[in-house]
């Protein structure tokens, strides 16, 4: 069930967390390191381009990284009354798959360790920036005009919690 209220978007955030990084542990050393396998019948019956994007867990993780950079960027600026869109310049939502591809580039040399790191440290940093916030500041619809008809809660529930549950489908689809 999607959070409504700060307590539930921090439980399910860390729970789903805590999940994706059993789901991890479950893998050995080199499954870890390994390239994703996925069978061509099966991609040629998935539409999403994730399933081609991402070469391994690192690129996983990476990606996971990335969006909350983009979360943590995009409060931090909009509280300092810089005006910013949640997506950086030149993307949008009809590109961002376009930025998916670009973090996967950009981290081509960063270490599957070095991409754990990042994703923890994120983590606990989204979830203290989701701390400062209020339920009515997370989920009343038109509270900061920077979240348009969104609640800020939905952007930090993408950002985590059903993320880490795409994390973990997709770990699991490579193990089969």
């Amino acid at each position: 069930m999607r959070p409504k209220s700060k307590d539930d978007l921090i439980e399910a955030a860390n729970q789903k967390f805590a999940e994706l990084w059993e789901q991890i542990a479950k893998l050995s050393e080199e499954e870890q390191q390994a390239p994703f396998l996925f069978d061509e019948a099966f991609l040629a019956k998935k539409k999403e381009t994730h399933w081609r994007r991402d070469k391994d867990l690192k690129d996983v993780l990476i990606h996971l990284y990335e969006w909350h950079q983009l979360l943590l960027n995009w409060v931090q600026k909009n509280q300092k009354q810089e005006k910013s869109p949640f997506l950086p310049e030149p993307y949008n939502w009809r590109t961002y798959g376009q930025m998916n591809v670009a973090f996967v580039t950009k981290h081509e040399n960063t270490l599957l360790s070095d991409a754990k790191s990042f994703v923890y440290q994120t983590h606990e940093q989204v979830i203290s920036l989701a701390e400062e916030f209020d339920n009515a500041e997370l989920f009343e619809k038109e509270k900061f005009d920077w979240t348009g008809n969104t609640t800020l809660g939905s952007y930090f529930i993408s950002s985590t919690a059903s993320h880490y549950d795409w994390a973990i489908k997709k770990i699991k689809q490579s193990q089969k």
